[in-house]
């Protein structure tokens, strides 16, 4: 504890501390000196696709939610459609029922619910394009997500290799930092690329 603060250190960072302060393996040690870089580098590459991971996610539920107002804008037009389609249907059994100014009256309305049927017709379609383009771009982005998610997860795996490495002074454990390292920094290339 230093000027009144508490930190609380893991172990990989008591041995990092401890290797940069000539500890007991001596001053100078390349194989500490290559975990403590790596592990700085990995950190950092994990930290950028943990951010793009999150960005993704909120992008693809903006999408979903923009997908679900236009299904509803476009569920409220479809019930304007049918609404009008009930008023046409009555005025065309009033032009049966009746004769005269009132029958060229009713003939007048079917002919204006028709047309205003197709405008609203027209824009559900719309409506509904639209819906189905966010819910695409929505899945697309859920893709790219996982994308990110993996990259990071293999790069927290080969995180904690490298401390094991540095903790145990394997160098064979080297070869899983490096096998996960690389995969992770792979899928996070094939993310950027939205593949």
């Amino acid at each position: 504890m230093s000027g009144g603060h508490f930190h609380v250190h893991g172990p990989h960072d008591h041995a990092v501390e401890h290797a940069a302060h000539g500890g007991s393996h001596g001053e100078g040690d390349s194989f500490v000196a290559r975990i403590a870089v790596t592990t700085a580098i990995l950190s950092t590459l994990g930290a950028v696709g943990g951010y793009e991971a999150g960005h993704t996610q909120n992008a693809a539920l903006l999408y979903k939610n923009e997908a679900a107002i236009q299904k509803t804008a476009a569920s409220n037009q479809w019930n304007y459609y049918q609404a009008k389609s009930n008023k046409q249907n009555l005025a065309e059994l009033s032009v049966i029922l009746t004769s005269g100014a009132e029958r060229e009256r009713f003939t007048q309305e079917i002919e204006r619910y028709k047309k205003e049927k197709s405008d609203i017709k027209a824009d559900a379609d719309k409506l509904e394009a639209a819906a189905r383009e966010a819910d695409k771009m929505s899945e697309m982005e859920m893709h790219v997500h996982g994308r990110w998610a993996l990259s990071t997860t293999l790069l927290q795996i080969s995180i904690a290799l490298s401390a094991i490495a540095l903790l145990t002074r394997k160098q064979w454990l080297l070869y899983g930092v490096f096998g996960a390292a690389g995969t992770g920094v792979a899928v996070g290339v094939v993310g950027l690329l939205h593949l």
